[in-house]
């Protein structure tokens, strides 16, 4: 399928690297004007510079997605910009390290939350405030395998994750019918510098991991951007508060 986004504006949040970025660039290959925004600036700018360099419509923007103010100014940017939002990957989130529900510290809980429920909820806010605003628009908010299933000394994580998925569902039918369509990925174990990380820091634990993927190998980026860019498409006009796993076979098995 040939998905085209000419004439519409992305935005991207991680899209200093990884998915995010592999996405925003799916989205200006595609003829879209992209919006990345990161919480580390250099980075961001760097990748936005590139587009540009390319012949694409891109700017940067640094964000903390855990503060709505930032989130708020981050959508008016946008709009300055561009005059309209018509597809938002909202990408941002961090993990946490392998610990028991007994052992986790407040501190990691509140942290997690803060970026990966939080920040999605901050994102969708004013995402659906602008595109409500126009009638039309399509979110797709990055869960995880860790949405769908639990595993072991991954509870915080996992429960931001299952958050992420109440929040989809629960959006996606406000906006059905109103011309807006919300919907999640749950990527599985994806070559990303944040996975790169936790095989340096817990290589036993992700050696486990990796003895039960199917497909045998890690995901890569570019395979998340494409279903991103499909889930904001018309090929998925039918699509509504849904959980797709792009996961190599994992929850499956």
């Amino acid at each position: 399928m040939n998905i085209t986004f000419e004439g519409q504006v992305a935005l991207v949040t991680g899209a200093g690297s990884g998915m995010g970025l592999a996405t925003a660039k799916a989205f200006a290959e595609a003829g879209a004007a992209v919006v990345l925004a990161d919480f580390n600036e250099e980075t961001v700018r760097a990748a936005a510079q590139e587009l540009v360099s390319d012949g694409h419509k891109a700017i940067a923007v640094r964000c903390d997605v855990a503060d709505e103010a930032q989130v708020k100014e981050m959508v008016d940017v946008t709009m300055s910009a561009f005059g309209r939002l018509d597809a938002a990957y909202n990408n941002a989130g961090i993990n946490s390290p392998v610990a028991e529900t007994a052992d986790a510290s407040s501190e990691e809980y509140d942290r997690v939350m803060a970026i990966n429920l939080r920040g999605v909820w901050n994102c969708m806010k004013y995402e659906l405030l602008q595109m409500r605003k126009q009638g039309s628009g399509a979110i797709v908010n990055c869960s995880s395998l860790g949405g769908l299933v639990g595993i072991a000394g991954r509870g915080v994580y996992h429960a931001s994750k299952h958050g992420v998925l109440g929040l989809t569902k629960s959006a996606g039918l406000e906006y059905a019918a109103r011309g807006i369509r919300v919907n999640a990925i749950c990527p599985g174990i994806i070559a990303t510098p944040m996975v790169t990380g936790m095989i340096e820091r817990e290589p036993e634990a992700m050696d486990a991991l990796m003895r039960e993927q199917p497909i045998g190998r890690l995901g890569r980026p570019e395979e998340i951007a494409s279903a991103v860019l499909w889930l904001c498409s018309p090929g998925a006009s039918f699509v509504i508060g849904h959980a797709l796993a792009v996961d190599g076979g994992y929850t499956v098995r």
